[in-house]
């Protein structure tokens, strides 16, 4: 892989890695101040910043390499994080809108007998980085 390619993935990693840090601090800091104690103990509480490396990178690929509706497993085995998670990724509604793809995707995370999911939905133009779509 040439440099501009390995330069272009990691900054494009981080990006995704920092979306994900952000929902994830968002989620944790407002379910603390809207005292919903309920998100406790949910796998995202579990997650160190390279189990979210490991679920961006599966997220990458599943965007990257499977169709909609077939689902990647992902775990963080080799993260160095003691709680065990695993799950899935699976795209879907893949919209072409002019040189802007779309696409819906569904990661779930299981740790501690719990199971989390999201469903954001992310576009990257042609020749881009997957984004979140914001809302």
């Amino acid at each position: 892989m040439s440099y501009p390619s390995r330069a272009l993935k990691r900054a494009s990693v981080q990006l995704a890695v920092k979306l994900i840090a952000s929902c994830v601090v968002l989620a944790s800091g407002a379910a603390h101040a809207a005292n919903l104690g309920f998100l406790n103990n949910t796998p995202i509480t579990y997650m160190k910043q390279r189990d979210l490396q490991a679920l961006n990178n599966a997220a990458h690929s599943a965007l990257d390499n499977k169709q909609d509706g077939e689902s990647l497993d992902w775990n963080n085995e080799g993260a160095g994080n003691s709680v065990a998670i695993n799950g899935t990724i699976t795209p879907s509604d893949t919209k072409k809108d002019g040189d802007r793809t779309c696409r819906k995707l569904t990661m779930v995370a299981h740790a501690k007998g719990q199971t989390q999911t999201w469903a954001p939905t992310v576009c990257k133009p042609e020749g881009g980085k997957w984004a979140l779509l914001k809302q």
